[in-house]
C-alpha cells in the first residue's frame, strides 16, 4: 500500500524538476523525459517487492458424470 501511495507524489516531484530544469536551461525536456520511464519502472519494481503473492485460483470441481455444461 505504501508503494502504491508514494507512486502520484514521486511521479509530481519527477516531472517538476524536469521542467524545472528546461526552464532553467540546464537540459531541454526533449533529451530528459526518458527518465519518467525509468522512474515508473522503478516504483513498478518497488510495488511489486511489497506485495504479497495471491494464492492460484483453483479451478471449479469437475461435473459428475462428466456432463458438459
Amino acid at each position: 500500500m505504501f508503494a502504491q501511495a508514494i507512486r502520484g507524489p514521486i511521479l509530481l516531484i519527477t516531472v517538476g524538476i524536469l521542467f524545472a530544469m528546461q526552464q532553467s536551461g540546464v537540459l531541454p525536456f526533449s533529451h530528459t523525459w526518458p527518465l519518467l520511464i525509468i522512474v515508473i519502472g522503478v516504483l513498478k519494481l518497488i510495488e511489486r517487492m511489497f506485495t504479497q503473492p495471491q494464492p492460484p485460483v483453483q479451478p471449479p470441481p469437475p461435473i459428475p458424470g462428466g456432463a458438459v455444461r
